[in-house]
């Protein structure tokens, strides 16, 4: 399989620990297609943190995919006390563009990039020709790849991240 035909998607998490690493082109690493999902991206936007706005300049020129999920948000809240529901959304936006991916013909494959240690455990509904893979793992395979700057680790970038403020998840995925 060609690496153009990897789709990586990001979940807010891993976008906003890399943003506190300064390493949001680490994303780019592997040579596979990076998007962003519309919810994802808003999720990290939406409000002003340390990492807004870093994020949405960096995010600026890549494709974003469009979702059922974020439209049906956006309508909701432009009704005047409409009850929003936040939680999940951007996990729930990738897994639908995943879905797409495996109707595609042919079907890409898609990498689910996540942090939250709750996605770690449930049971993420994957399409077969998707995967999901943590943060901690995706700078491993990286560094084990030669694909890390001579002076970086996935240690090193993790080591930055929290330095800089990030409170990251202590959850290994997969268990070492």
């Amino acid at each position: 399989m060609s690496q153009s035909q990897v789709i990586l998607l990001p979940d807010a998490g891993p976008l906003i620990t890399l943003a506190y690493a300064d390493a949001l082109d680490l994303l780019f690493k592997p040579g596979w297609s990076l998007q962003l999902v519309d919810m994802v991206l808003h999720e990290v936007t939406r409000n002003q943190t340390p990492t807004s706005e870093k994020i949405q300049r960096w995010a600026s020129a890549l494709p974003i995919l469009p979702t059922r999920t974020c439209q049906r948000y956006r309508e909701a809240q432009a009704v005047e006390n409409a009850r929003l529901k936040k939680t999940n959304l951007g996990e729930l936006a990738i897994q639908e563009s995943m879905n797409e991916f495996a109707l595609a013909e042919p079907p890409a494959t898609g990498v689910f990039l996540f942090e939250d240690h709750k996605i770690a455990r449930a049971s993420f509904l994957l399409p077969d020709n998707c995967r999901k893979i943590s943060t901690r793992a995706y700078l491993l395979f990286l560094e084990q790849r030669g694909l890390l700057d001579a002076t970086q680790t996935a240690a090193s970038v993790e080591r930055t991240a929290i330095r800089n403020g990030r409170f990251f998840s202590q959850l290994r995925f997969p268990p070492s």
